[in-house]
């Protein structure tokens, strides 16, 4: 059986925390990007990084910068689709991705999410919120490589949310507690960064 191999999504434009790389901002004595390495390389064969713009800025953390390879920004599933065809390249089955401003997510997602895989080989990860409802948080997946040429045709016909396409392939669905708090809380704000600072201690 082939790799799995990780990509960490950081494409995004990051408005309500005043522009710029959200990945870059620290916490607790860490860059964001650097928690998130710290938890997901363990769990791979292999680890690039999803971002747009000059990839001169991430240069330090030495991994492969893939941009998206669609035009306009479309999201996080263009981010999937360029940690796809890097994982087809390098030979690779399946691709787990993470999202560069969640600095506290399981350190089991990626065997988690593969056992909760679909037919179709899918799997999202969620957590209950604070009234006991299962969320999804699709930007936590487990994604084949064997779907990329189907993801490329849905983009190109203007999906652009995860969920829409991960139902419509039967995507398995992993969840994690959320106690003593939810392991995917991600940092949107200046508030969420001293919320971050508290949470660190706790992990």
């Amino acid at each position: 059986m082939s790799a799995v191999l990780g990509v960490i999504l950081a494409g995004g434009q990051a408005t309500r925390m005043g522009g710029g790389d959200k990945g870059l901002r620290v916490v607790a004595h860490a860059r964001l990007m650097d928690h998130v390495i710290d938890r997901l390389a363990p769990q791979v064969a292999a680890l690039a990084i999803n971002a747009n713009g000059d990839p001169a800025r991430l240069a330090e953390f030495g991994l492969p910068i893939l941009p998206d390879t669609v035009p306009d920004h479309p999201g996080p599933l263009a981010g999937v689709l360029a940690g796809l065809d890097w994982a087809a390249g390098q030979g690779a089955r399946a691709i787990v991705t993470a999202a560069a401003d969640t600095p506290f997510f399981p350190r089991d997602l990626v065997a988690r999410l593969q056992a909760a895989a679909g037919p179709s080989g899918l799997a999202l990860a969620a957590s209950p919120d604070a009234e006991g409802t299962i969320r999804r948080h699709p930007t936590f997946g487990l994604w084949p490589v064997d779907l990329r040429a189907d993801l490329r045709a849905a983009l190109a016909q203007g999906l652009r949310k995860i969920v829409l396409w991960t139902d419509r392939h039967g995507a398995g669905q992993a969840v994690f507690p959320s106690d003593p708090f939810d392991p995917f809380f991600n940092v949107n704000t200046p508030e969420d960064i001293l919320r971050a600072q508290e949470l660190a201690g706790r992990v």
